[in-house]
């Protein structure tokens, strides 16, 4: 498998029937929803990786498996190049200094060039068999990529010239690369299990322990965040390199990207989930549509969503930058509610209970401005009688019908 992972008060009102849905089908459970779309790619089986926002307001995308390059605008409508060089595997994707979306291809060894009118350029990497694969670019104007099987840190201009870096570490099969807030290039030594610094200068830094450490993204709290494939773990490393660790995920976190709510979202390949972690490290999972997606890489999208690729499913997803980080305990007549909410747009913030039979009570309801970064608070509701098992529902929508991303939990009240 080419991806490298073997080796308060407010106003009373009537919520829609979407909203009470989603706990009428689930009751007696805890979960959590979010409104995902998907577009499958035109081409079957395209095996899409790396993806990123381009100058023109649309997403491109490398196709793995297709040796094509798509473009996918904030309407879901795709386009696809095919690459010059066939079983190129192009992977990572990034925007240069010229405008122009740069990716690395894995099998043909070259750094590939596409503007946003269709036209190629390749470039021959160095190192013979060098896989090129994650691809970032640098404050010095040139673009910085990952070679997993030749160990080296790479270096491209925008006219094409190319110089390699190798790492201390041998068999460090980096993968992500991102520019830091240091001036730095900062990526993961899956292989070596540490994260790496490299200056413009060439300078190169490894910082450790991390567990199969595979993509990396810097955070709005001015660290690098970076996924523990093998552990299901998000890390955090300070430009200085102390690193933190959060264990979230249940099934192999991948792609991580910052999102417009300062959160950072990630996907989970196996899990067939997308979450979010706040700098703080609160964590929840949004179940995908589909099972057997494969969810890849991710970036934050020009229409304040996240966007990422299904490697499995061939797919491109939309996920809106929605979370509550919603958690509730009963206690002595007292509900306790606790969020850790951040969205990047205005919306409707709901509490809902309900019992088998349906709603209880009259719902909360109260419009928000947007929330970022996250807020954490607490709601505690009072005098609460025995209404047995209830379902606690918090929901932020944009309208009757339009639920944006929804937590629940279902505990007692018996007194």
């Amino acid at each position: 498998m080419h991806i490298k992972i073997g080796k308060h008060a407010g106003k009373a009102v009537c919520l829609p029937a979407l909203l009470l849905g989603l706990i009428g089908s689930m009751w007696a459970q805890s979960g959590t929803h979010s409104n995902i779309t998907q577009y499958p790619t035109p081409t079957q089986d395209s095996e899409p990786g790396g993806i990123t926002p381009g100058p023109d307001g649309a997403l491109w995308f490398a196709e793995y498996n297709a040796d094509r390059i798509g473009r996918i605008t904030t309407a879901g409508a795709i386009t696809e190049f095919p690459t010059p060089t066939t079983h190129s595997g192009p992977w990572g994707i990034a925007v240069g200094a010229d405008g122009a979306l740069w990716f690395a291809e894995d099998p043909a060894g070259q750094i590939g060039r596409i503007t946003t009118a269709g036209t190629f350029t390749e470039y021959p990497v160095p190192t013979r068999n060098g896989e090129p694969l994650g691809i970032a670019a640098g404050p010095d104007g040139a673009l910085w990529f990952t070679e997993w099987a030749g160990n080296n840190i790479g270096r491209i201009t925008i006219d094409g010239v190319v110089t390699e870096y190798p790492i201390p570490t041998p068999n460090s099969n980096p993968y992500g690369i991102a520019a830091g807030p240091d001036g730095a290039l900062w990526f993961t030594e899956q292989g070596g299990g540490k994260i790496g610094r490299i200056a413009t200068t060439g300078t190169i830094e490894e910082y450790s322990p991390a567990s199969y450490p595979t993509s990396i993204t810097a955070g709005p709290d001015s660290a690098l965040w970076f996924t523990e494939y093998d552990t299901g773990k998000i890390g955090r490393i300070t430009t200085s390199g102390a690193v933190t660790e959060y264990p979230v995920a249940q099934y192999e976190p991948f792609g991580i990207a910052a999102g417009p709510d300062g959160a950072l979202w990630f996907t989970e390949y196996a899990g067939d989930s997308i979450g979010r972690i706040t700098t703080t490290g609160v964590a929840t999972e949004y179940p995908a549509p589909a099972t057997g997606s494969g969810l890849a890489l991710m970036t934050a999208g020009p229409d304040g969503a996240l966007w990422f690729t299904e490697w499995g499913g061939s797919k491109i997803g939309r996920n809106p930058a929605c979370g509550l980080g919603f958690s509730a305990t009963f206690a002595n007549g007292t509900l306790t509610m606790d969020f850790n909410l951040g969205i990047d747009t205005p919306a409707t913030f709901n509490i809902l209970l309900r019992n088998p039979s349906g709603p209880i009570g009259v719902p909360f309801s109260k419009a928000i401005q947007p929330v970022v970064p996250p807020q954490a608070f607490t709601e505690k509701w009072h005098n609460v009688p025995n209404l047995g098992e209830v379902t606690v529902q918090s929901t932020l929508t944009a309208g009757p019908g339009q639920v944006i991303c929804s937590e629940w939990t279902t505990l007692s009240t018996a007194q």
